[in-house]
This record gives C-alpha cells, sequence and structure tokens, in this order.
C-alpha cells in the first residue's frame, strides 16, 4: 500500500509559524516605508539594531499577552483583528516611551501614525493570508481514530475544539467487529476488514489509537496496525495526543499504570529553578503588596460602599503536603454567605456583592495574597489552594486528586490560565488535569507562559 502524504502543521509548528511571520512582515513593513516613503523615525541601519530588537521583542510579548498565537483564535479573522489592534495600541505605547533603547521622538509626529498603521497593516495581510490557506482545509490533519466504542464519544469531544485543523474523520472499533455501531453524530464508523483501505480512501495522515485493552483487540486490526508502524505511517497513543493538544493529563484515561503518566518535573528537584522561583516570588511579592497598599483607599471605599461589611476574609485552605494554612483575601460576598451550608461559588452567584464582582474580574480581591506568599505558605504560580471541605469530597472522586498537594498552591496557575471558575465535579475534574500537567511539565518557560496569560486575563477582565 502506497500512502501519499499530504502538508500537514503540528500545533508548535503553526504557533512557530505565526511568530516568525509577524516578526518578518512587522520588519518588512517597516523597510517598505523606509523604502517608499520619506518615514525616518525608525530606519534599517546599524545604529538601530537595539531599536530593531527592541521592536521584535515587543512584537512578540505583547502578541502573547493579547492572544495573537492563541491557535483558537488566531483561526477567526474578526478576533485576530481586535487583537492585532489592542496588541498594537499598547507596543507602540511602551515603544515610545522607552527610554534610551527606542528612537527619539520623530519631529513630525505624524510619522508615528504611519508606524502605528504599517504595524497592523503588515500582520493584518499576513493574518489574512494565514486563515486562507494554512487554515484551509488542504492542510487539515486528517486522523482515524482506533478504539473502544464504550469510549468514543467522551474521546472526540475532548479533542474536537482542541485545534481547528486537526480532523476526527472516522472512527474504527478495534475490538468486537459484530458489536454495535457508534451512536455519534458526524463520525463515521469504518469496518475493521477495511482498515488499510480506508487510511488510503481518506487521505488518513495519523492513526489515533485508544485501546485501553490491548488483549482485546482484534487479531487484524493488530496486524494491520504493526504493519502501518513498519511502513513508517505515524502511529500515536490517544494520551500522548490528549497531553500534547489539550496541555492536560487524561486522569480520566490513566489505569493502573498512573506512574508512567505523572513522572516527576526535573525542576521539581532542580535546586536553581527553586531557588530563581522562590527569589521571584518574594521580589514580585513585595510588589504586590506594595501596590496593595497605594489602592487600598480606594478599595476602602469600594468595600464602604458596595460591600458594607469587613475589608477582609480569612480561610482555611489546604496547602502543600496537604498542610492546612490561613489564606487572606479581599471579602467578596455577604456577611455569612454559608450560612445554609458550603456550596460552590457559581456563576450569578447572588452571595457575591456588587463590588465583589469587580474584585473578582479584576483578580484585586487576590492581592492580600502575596502576604501568605512572602510567607512562604504560596507561590506566585502553582494549583489554586482549595478548602477543605471540597479537598475531601473531591479525593473520594477524582483520582490522584491529592498529586496537586505535591507543590506549593499558587496566586496563579496552567489551570487558572486555561479553564473557567471552577463550579462543579466535571470542572475540578479538568482543572485537575491543568494542575497536574503543570506539575509534571514546569520549568521557567512554562512559568513565564502562565505569567503572560494572567496579563491577558486581567486585560480582558475575565476573572471570576
Amino acid at each position: 500500500m502506497k500512502h501519499k502524504k499530504g502538508i500537514h502543521f503540528e500545533v508548535s509548528e503553526r504557533k512557530v509559524l505565526l511568530r516568525i511571520m509577524d516578526l518578518a512582515m512587522v520588519y518588512l513593513g517597516i523597510y517598505a516605508l523606509n523604502l517608499f516613503t520619506d518615514f525616518d523615525y525608525l530606519l534599517f541601519s546599524e545604529e538601530n539594531i537595539i531599536p530593531l530588537i527592541l521592536l521584535g521583542l515587543y512584537v512578540t510579548i505583547f502578541g502573547t499577552v493579547f492572544e495573537l498565537y492563541d491557535l483558537q483564535q488566531a483561526s477567526k479573522l474578526d478576533i485576530t483583528a481586535r487583537n492585532i489592534i489592542l496588541a498594537i495600541s499598547v507596543l507602540v505605547l511602551f515603544y515610545l516611551l522607552t527610554p534610551f533603547l527606542s528612537p527619539v521622538l520623530p519631529e513630525q509626529r505624524v510619522q508615528i501614525l504611519y508606524f502605528y498603521l504599517i504595524l497592523i497593516i503588515s500582520i493584518f495581510l499576513w493574518r489574512i493570508a494565514y486563515t486562507q490557506l494554512i487554515e484551509s482545509p488542504r492542510f487539515y490533519k486528517r486522523i482515524l481514530l482506533v478504539g473502544d466504542v464504550s469510549n468514543i464519544e467522551g474521546l472526540v469531544k475532548s479533542l474536537d475544539t482542541s485545534d481547528p485543523n486537526y480532523k476526527i474523520v472516522g472512527f474504527l472499533n478495534s475490538e468486537d467487529s459484530d458489536a454495535e455501531s457508534v451512536k455519534y453524530k458526524g463520525l463515521k464508523e469504518f469496518p475493521a476488514k477495511d482498515f488499510l483501505e480506508v487510511i488510503q480512501r481518506e487521505s488518513i495522515s495519523e492513526v489515533l489509537v485508544a485501546s485501553f485493552n490491548t488483549e482485546a483487540m482484534v487479531s487484524q486490526v493488530y496486524h494491520d496496525l504493526i504493519l502501518l508502524l513498519e511502513r513508517g505511517f505515524k502511529i500515536r497513543d490517544y494520551t500522548q495526543v490528549y497531553e500534547e493538544l489539550l496541555q492536560r493529563v487524561p486522569i480520566q484515561f490513566v489505569g493502573k499504570d498512573f506512574y508512567k503518566y505523572f513522572p516527576y518535573s526535573r525542576s521539581n528537584e532542580n535546586k536553581l529553578y527553586r531557588f530563581f522561583q522562590r527569589t521571584f516570588d518574594i521580589v514580585f511579592s513585595i510588589i504586590g503588596l506594595l501596590f496593595g497598599i497605594l489602592i487600598l483607599p480606594l478599595v476602602f471605599f469600594g468595600n464602604l460602599l458596595g460591600n458594607k461589611g469587613p475589608l477582609f476574609y480569612i480561610q482555611e485552605r489546604i496547602g502543600r503536603n496537604s498542610k492546612p494554612f490561613k489564606i487572606i483575601k479581599l471579602r467578596t460576598m455577604v456577611i455569612n454567605a454559608e450560612e445554609d451550608g458550603v456550596k460552590w461559588a457559581e456563576k450569578g452567584d447572588k452571595r457575591i456583592t456588587k463590588f465583589g464582582h469587580f474584585l473578582r474580574r479584576s483578580r484585586l480581591d487576590e492581592i492580600p495574597q502575596f502576604y501568605n506568599v512572602l510567607k512562604g505558605q504560596m507561590s506566585i504560580i502553582g494549583p489554586r489552594p482549595e478548602r477543605p471541605f471540597f479537598v475531601n469530597e473531591l479525593s473520594r472522586i477524582i483520582p490522584f486528586y491529592e498529586m496537586r498537594h505535591i507543590i506549593k498552591p499558587g496566586l496563579t496557575g496552567w489551570a487558572q490560565v486555561n479553564s473557567r471558575y471552577g463550579s462543579s465535579i466535571d470542572d475540578s475534574l479538568i482543572k485537575l488535569q491543568y494542575d497536574l500537567y503543570y506539575i509534571k511539565h514546569r520549568s521557567l518557560f512554562i512559568d513565564f507562559s502562565i505569567i503572560i496569560k494572567t496579563l491577558s486575563t486581567v486585560l480582558y477582565y475575565r476573572g471570576q
């Protein structure tokens, strides 16, 4: 069987492509402006190497903050246009106000407008090309799912919205071929006997194996998989792809071999990483507390008018190694909010005051927790600390839940920047998947990514 492979871009490849082409188009736009107009604010010359590097650095940073490299949003031109305008507006402001590194302000202030417009136009033109070409069906990665019928709906739903270019075109039952057909809308089931033919006919570029009992796999399917593997065809395990695309650990599909899925990140034992992390925690918590003191009068009057009660709220949470500690927050709920018992905070929760909504959405309610960070009870980055009541409940229901207490809890974390506020057991399961992914992969790079995404959350007013 000969299989003609198409052109496909992996998630990481598309993110790198977006970043590189954004930079290339920005520099090309500036060069064209130099070439065809009398624009002289930023010229391509040896004298301007530092200003040009600074511009590229700002494009990367603010492009990340304003989600230009989020593949879901990058596939939608209207959202991309909005994000480009926001990113470039802030970029130009910072660039103009960066002393000694950026060029001196031009005498003709209209050149600043040219500078602003060429950045927006150059990136937007490339993004139009991206959505029309790279995001077109010709570059889709076409996937055939081989697995158990009982798990098909959960498997497909998990990956369905993870990547716009990742298309599961069909399903092949790896166990009893006489089993009842899959009742899942939009997903075609192929007979096991046509496995190799389907690969060629449907232009499949990757086979995803989601069989959790290989001994029960139909012998014909097993041998066809071996044959494809010997011919260099791409075959991957479902849990591997799940973790790669969704960036969370699929604990609901992990069996007795759990230790294979949760190897410690090297950073957990890296003394240099831990030193940098603690230094960052101390410096950032001091800055955070000073900022809190500056805005305290405004928060005090807002609380006086909108909360009508104590300003601070102290609550017990579970920390590292399951040790309890007292967390400090700005109060966002009415007094005696839990007189009817402990329950999840939900969207539109009537217990949250009007001023409390503002504090939550802006994340200002978290500022007093910098004191917990300074004491070493928390870190800036880590799983959010939960209350003992919910920890006890969730530990009985969700496997491996206590593993999130291996490291210090944090003010912000991988789960907070990638998922919504946890208001149910299902939400807690998703948050745990993200927390375990962070514990497994934690590094300076992922920490920096969390900080950038937290800035996006604050700027877009998405706190809850």
